[in-house]
């Protein structure tokens, strides 16, 4: 059987997604690349690019609808007409609507969707993001709770496909000075956005004495965990910061019905010894509690389990070791994620394979 990778140059895709080093669309990029793949990145920062004004009136009365939405569709159509891919592979909730994604099938161009994000979020639900997943030729979610909402409107052909890491961004780091050192020591570390329902976790660790660390967005707007946020991390900021936490503390996004998230596979590529809330999906990645990670269900059950590994320094080095040796030992790379989602276009014959 013909597969993706023994394709090699000869296959040809656009990736709409984002370009900067922590998002999905970079990696699979990355990936396609290292491939040898033809690809072209389609930024989707480009239909949002207007005054905050437009922005918000867009936004907010347009149903969660990015003010140059028509215009960046307009310019994936004409990179697929110059460029003529095979596959067009887009991430999360892209910009793309449905006559778009209709255009592009009439232009003999396989359209994928890895759907990072819950189109069900309250946060980022849209009727016309709704119509046009329908238009994918596949679409793979990194959560099996939408799956059956996905095919009820009418999604054809739907995949579990979870959440991965990049080996050249996600690799353990020693801390060589005494700055780093004391600048990443904590505790605990987080990083991802603050949501509502993580706050809770975050603000009984700081308030039962723990040292915490806090990366990522919105973290300043809450009293409890402003003097905690370290703002966003590039790559090397991540590497560093979890090499000098003693744990990392996994939470998954309740509004999104996530059963795992991208830290569940980058923190422990990365040497972290991880505090994993419970759920399905991390036991099937992970084995049972202390094989390779401590599992918790509740705050009380976290608070407790933080403070048992707090005081064994070898037991954290095992779990550490047990984790990123899970992580790594298995095709868990977005390079992997790429070929399967490629792989299972060309089983189903979708892919013209005659003409890559």
């Amino acid at each position: 059987m013909l597969s993706a990778h023994r394709m090699g140059s000869s296959l040809r895709l656009v990736i709409v997604g984002n370009p900067e080093p922590t998002h999905v669309g970079y990696h699979l990029y990355h990936a396609a690349r290292q491939e040898g793949y033809g690809v072209e990145l389609c930024d989707t920062r480009a239909a949002f690019d207007s005054s905050w004004v437009l922005m918000q009136l867009s936004w907010r009365l347009g149903g969660h609808r990015p003010p140059l939405l028509r215009s960046f569709c307009r310019s994936v159509l004409k990179a697929c007409r110059q460029f003529e891919p095979h596959c067009l592979l887009a991430t999360g909730l892209a910009p793309m609507r449905a006559r778009a994604l209709q255009s592009a099938k009439r232009l003999g161009v396989f359209c994928l969707n890895y759907l990072t994000d819950d189109p069900w979020n309250p946060r980022h639900h849209a009727d016309w993001f709704l119509q046009a997943v329908t238009e994918y030729d596949a679409v793979f979610s990194p959560r099996r709770s939408n799956l059956k909402d996905l095919l009820d409107i009418g999604c054809r052909d739907v995949e579990y496909l979870p959440f991965a890491y990049a080996p050249e961004i996600h690799f353990p780091v020693e801390l060589r000075s005494e700055a780093e050192r004391e600048r990443f020591d904590c505790d605990v570390l987080f990083f991802g956005g603050a949501d509502k329902d993580r706050l809770p976790y975050v603000a009984s660790l700081l308030a039962a004495g723990f040292k915490v660390h806090l990366y990522g967005g919105y973290w300043e707007r809450f009293s409890e965990t402003r003097a905690h946020t370290r703002g966003h991390a590039d790559p090397m900021t991540l590497r560093k910061a979890v090499s000098g936490a003693r744990l990392t503390l996994c939470l998954v996004r309740r509004a999104n019905r996530d059963g795992q998230v991208m830290r569940t596979f980058e923190a422990p590529a990365m040497g972290a010894c991880m505090l994993v809330e419970d759920t399905l999906e991390h036991r099937e990645t992970f084995g049972r509690d202390r094989e390779s990670v401590v599992y918790f269900r509740s705050v009380n059950e976290m608070l407790e389990r933080a403070s048992w590994l707090l005081g064994s320094e070898s037991e954290r080095r095992r779990l550490a070791a047990a984790a990123r040796a899970t992580i790594v030992s298995k095709p868990n790379t977005y390079r992997d994620r790429l070929l399967s989602m490629l792989d299972h276009s060309l089983l189903k014959g979708n892919v013209d394979v005659r003409q890559a």
